[in-house]
């Protein structure tokens, strides 16, 4: 297999498992939530504090000045 079928390949795996994912994480209640540091988008390498679901890991808000405060200090 040569490098374009192989990365044909490796796309369309990733897709698959990235629409997997979001329907994971629609389907979950977000019943429990920890504030993290995230990507700010899939395709950058800047972070960003954010709450995010402890069951599907998806950002679901912002948390507030001292809350950021208080996990920066952990």
């Amino acid at each position: 297999m040569g490098k374009p079928q192989k990365v044909a390949t490796l796309l369309g795996e990733r897709q698959k498992i990235e629409k997997e994912i979001e329907e994971l994480q629609r389907s979950c209640e977000h019943r429990t939530k920890s504030i993290k540091s995230v990507r700010e988008r899939l395709d950058s390498t800047a972070m960003v504090i954010r709450y995010v679901c402890d069951e599907c890991l998806l950002s679901i808000g912002y948390p507030s000045e001292k809350e950021i405060t208080k996990y920066l200090k952990k």
